[in-house]
């Protein structure tokens, strides 16, 4: 892939006027950049600098503040919508006239200026397959390879819908993996909660309490009281301490491939996440070659798409020695084998499909299956952690009851002990 680079330009229009502004390009080279900007604004670039690549990061982030942003369930009605018109007859660029107007209605407008985008560049005469492909951070690649086999074959209506159902399915799976997360991230954030309302606020009055009283305390009382009166005399310089470690474990994930792609391999090992990512890893792959296949791409290109659009950097290194297992001519089963990480049912109806001819239906019946059992594991995943949950809980609570409950209770029968002894 080319490297994406930002050029300012100044470029003469036909009518005299003189447009100037900020271009980002995935281009090899200055001279293709000059090209596609003559080829869209329709005039002569004047004059064109290329900017450092520091100066391209912070434009990017800048840009990005400041764009409207577009939900992927926008862009799959958008999809469905231009297809359905499509399908009707209705010229492309009236169907798309008709979407914005429609969207910029409804307060859509995040998707309504992606279709003013298209509809422009359509109206100079670029195909739909080079307009979707000047929008990679909008449409994937694997969309963008739909509408361009569409627009070859003459059948783009069809490929927009297989594009809608493909984005509909992607984002289902997501939705789903989400929602598995919500109830453990609520359990545990109540638990940290508890623990720290106890150890910031219970923990030193009953401190005080035992001080008062000259209570001769057990050791892990004594520990839990020092530790609980140092972490509330210094709660925000912990808390921005803690605030300062999960942004830089976040900024770790994201900057740092080798810490992503020892996470996302440690998720694979887990008991539970194990379940989780399989299944959704799956279900993904399989959809996505499923739909390539079938669309009439070949299998080579099939998975350079799929290596490049998954998000799993544990099945992205599986995938890049499938392809070149491929490549070399090895059966697409046996180069599943060999790449390792693929479940075994995966590898046989692969086998299977490849050698009858219908490997995308096997495809898409696994691609059913996996869905069918992330749908499964999500709706069982509270029984599974529920064990975990109570261990901890029970735990804490053993804790508690050791380190404060039996010294006051002790406490207590020393009082009573002394009031009978004085009466």
């Amino acid at each position: 892939m080319s490297e994406v680079r930002t050029y300012y330009y100044r470029i003469l229009e036909p009518h005299g006027k003189m447009r100037t502004g900020f271009y980002q390009l995935g281009v090899a080279h200055d001279t293709s950049a000059r090209l596609r900007l003559e080829g869209e604004f329709g005039g002569t670039v004047v004059s064109l600098w290329r900017l450092p690549a520091p100066v391209t990061g912070l434009y990017k982030g800048i840009a990005g503040l400041f764009a409207r942003t577009v939900k992927a369930q926008d862009c799959t009605s958008f999809l469905r919508d231009l297809g359905v018109m499509q399908t009707a007859g209705v010229p492309t660029l009236e169907a798309l006239r008709t979407i914005i107007n429609e969207r910029r209605g409804s307060g859509a407008h995040g998707i309504a200026q992606i279709a003013q985008q298209l509809y422009d560049d359509m109206d100079a005469g670029v195909p739909i397959s080079e307009a979707f492909a000047r929008r990679p951070d909008i449409f994937s690649e694997t969309v963008r390879n739909l509408i361009a086999i569409g627009d070859r074959s003459g059948s783009v209506d069809r490929m927009l819908m297989e594009a809608a159902d493909h984005m509909e399915r992607v984002i289902n799976i997501r939705r789903n993996i989400r929602t598995a997360l919500i109830y453990p991230a609520f359990v545990f954030s109540t638990l940290f909660a508890v623990m720290g309302f106890w150890i910031t606020y219970v923990v030193p009055k009953l401190g005080d309490l035992f001080d008062r009283l000259n209570a001769d305390l057990p050791a892990i009382t004594r520990w839990l009281v020092s530790f609980s009166a140092m972490f509330a005399d210094h709660f925000l310089i912990v808390l921005a301490g803690l605030a300062g470690a999960v942004v830089a474990m976040v900024m770790l994930y994201r900057r740092h491939e080798p810490t992503r792609r020892g996470v996302h391999t440690l998720l694979h090992y887990l008991p539970v996440t194990k379940r989780i990512v399989t299944a959704s890893g799956m279900a993904t792959m399989t959809e996505h070659l499923a739909i390539l296949v079938r669309s009439g791409l070949d299998v080579v290109t099939s998975l350079s798409v799929l290596q490049r659009t998954t998000r799993d950097l544990y099945y992205e290194r599986r995938l890049e020695r499938l392809n070149d297992a491929v490549q070399r001519g090895e059966p697409i089963g046996g180069a599943m084998r060999l790449a390792g990480g693929f479940p075994p049912m995966v590898v046989r109806m692969v086998s299977v499909g490849e050698e009858s001819g219908s490997l995308d239906e096997q495809l898409n019946y696994l691609a059913r299956e996996y869905r069918s059992r992330l749908d499964t594991i999500i709706a069982s995943l509270s029984e599974i952690i529920k064990p975990v949950i109570v261990i901890l809980a029970g735990g804490l609570l053993v804790f508690m009851v050791v380190a404060l409950l039996l010294p006051i209770y002790d406490l207590i029968r020393q009082t009573m002990a002394m009031q009978a002894g004085g009466v």
